[in-house]
């Protein structure tokens, strides 16, 4: 009698440890259902798609990549600078905009890196919501359920500070 008494306690004590598991992330449950999403997607669209990763500067200057992804590889990315309204800043014109494609992608510096999103995902997943002390961690998910802002901010740091990804637009090709 006392065996299956001691079993019992020992299944609900297991149950109850593996219950109380901690997570490293930030924002888990919202980031499983973006990634589940985004299997969907990428299922739909034959892992060929198109996204936008937007940025900016607090001195006015924004830009755009956008990367181009064909049967889950990287093929093209897409860079685009647009100075402040205004400004008298000469910038030479292969620093405004570039297309690279083949094995030219990743030349270039100043953009957003050539990644997929699984990448993207596993970066998310890796780096950018891990718990962290001293930071502010950000996630959002509008593109459709799929992964739009992702990324923690320092406590302190006042320009721009942003560690991670702001994806504008998801398009399947």
């Amino acid at each position: 009698m006392k065996r299956p008494i001691i079993f019992a306690c020992l299944l609900v004590m297991t149950a109850f440890f593996f219950s109380c598991h901690k997570s490293n992330l930030n924002y888990e449950k919202d980031f499983n259902k973006s990634y589940n999403a985004w299997l969907s997607f990428k299922e739909t669209s034959g892992n060929s798609y198109r996204y936008s990763v937007t940025g900016g500067s607090w001195t006015g200057f924004g830009w755009q990549t956008t990367i181009t992804v064909t049967d889950g590889k990287v093929t093209e990315r897409h860079y685009k600078l647009a100075p402040p309204p205004g400004s008298t800043v000469t910038i030479p014109a292969d620093k405004l905009e570039w297309t690279e494609t083949g094995n030219e992608i990743g030349t270039h510096d100043g953009s957003a890196a050539a990644l997929t999103l699984d990448e993207v995902y596993e970066r998310a997943r890796t780096e950018w919501l891990v718990k962290r002390s001293g930071a502010k961690t950000y996630f959002e998910a509008k593109n459709n359920g799929m992964l739009s802002s992702c990324g923690y901010v320092k406590d302190g740091c006042v320009d721009d500070c942003f560690t991670g990804i702001s994806i504008s637009s998801i398009q399947a090709l």
